[in-house]
């Protein structure tokens, strides 16, 4: 992998649970290219404003973020990895600020989600949502906004000069996103290092039997199915995407695997083949 500062686009900016996810896989030493979407990741991807891209696409909490899986699939990027990131939320605020004293809380509509049951217990406290955590943050070290708080990560604290007033906030203590790192397929070779996972996304005929036939075919191949999410076909009404997520001991193996479903599938498109990420978060 490249190690000369690479550029990460993130949705949201320094300090978000982003920028946490892509230092998780690429360490300190990179630029974080800040996106207000996560559309317009895919944009600084194909304009070459950076090199990499870090994207959240599911929530052990909220679920699968469906639209994310559209824009993987239709954006020609390829998946080079993955980071699972344990979401722990904290209400931030300026040095020498008390509980008491906060009257309205910023931050994204998630993130206030997770947390209602916290701010039942403090009524007094105004919630409104904006569009990233880490900006929340960031608006109220700049602004110097006393009697204001922001639910974010504890690495926006650090980097905008604010206190945690409150630690582990969140409702689920058993909250985790699954982040996808990807970069155009040209970047590819030298990625990945052995691979042992691979996202595949096709659709098969609209017959009896047919996906059992595709998931059968795989299990015999000794492919372990980790993920299994259907998005709808535009203009054809009750036909669906199948994207799949498969572990696998070789990549012999898999590309076995692949040649026995492909009869068997339309439209398939293989979306990343890379090194499993751990789950000791």
């Amino acid at each position: 992998m490249d190690q000369t500062s690479p550029t990460v686009a993130i949705q949201g900016v320094a300090g978000s649970f982003h920028d946490e996810a892509a230092a998780r896989h690429f360490g300190t030493g990179y630029v974080p290219i800040s996106c207000e979407t996560f559309r317009d990741m895919f944009v600084a991807l194909k304009r070459n404003k950076a090199r990499y891209a870090v994207m959240a696409i599911e929530n052990t909490v909220a679920g699968t973020i469906l639209p994310n899986y559209a824009l993987l699939r239709t954006s020609g990027m390829a998946v080079i990895g993955e980071v699972y990131l344990a979401i722990r939320q904290n209400l931030l605020a300026l040095p020498g600020q008390k509980l008491e004293e906060i009257r309205e809380v910023h931050s994204h509509p998630m993130a206030l989600q997770q947390c209602q049951v916290y701010f039942e217990k403090h009524p007094h406290i105004r919630l409104v949502e904006t569009p990233d955590t880490a900006a929340s943050a960031e608006w109220i070290a700049r602004h110097r906004k006393h009697g204001f708080g922001a639910i974010a990560a504890k690495r926006a604290a650090t980097m905008y000069g604010l206190v945690v007033l409150a630690a582990g906030i969140e409702t689920d203590k058993r909250n985790f996103t699954r982040f996808l790192v990807l970069t155009h397929p040209s970047h590819v070779n030298g990625e990945t290092g052995e691979p042992d996972k691979a996202s595949l996304a096709f659709h098969v005929p609209h017959a009896r039997g047919s996906l059992a036939r595709v998931l059968g075919t795989l299990a015999e191949h000794g492919c372990n199915l980790t993920k299994i999410q259907s998005l709808p076909i535009l203009g054809r009404e009750w036909e669906y995407y199948m994207h799949v997520d498969l572990e696998f001991s070789a990549g012999a193996q898999f590309r076995t695997a692949l040649a026995a479903i492909t009869p068997l599938v339309q439209e398939l498109t293989i979306l990343g083949v890379y090194q499993r990420g751990s789950k000791d978060v």
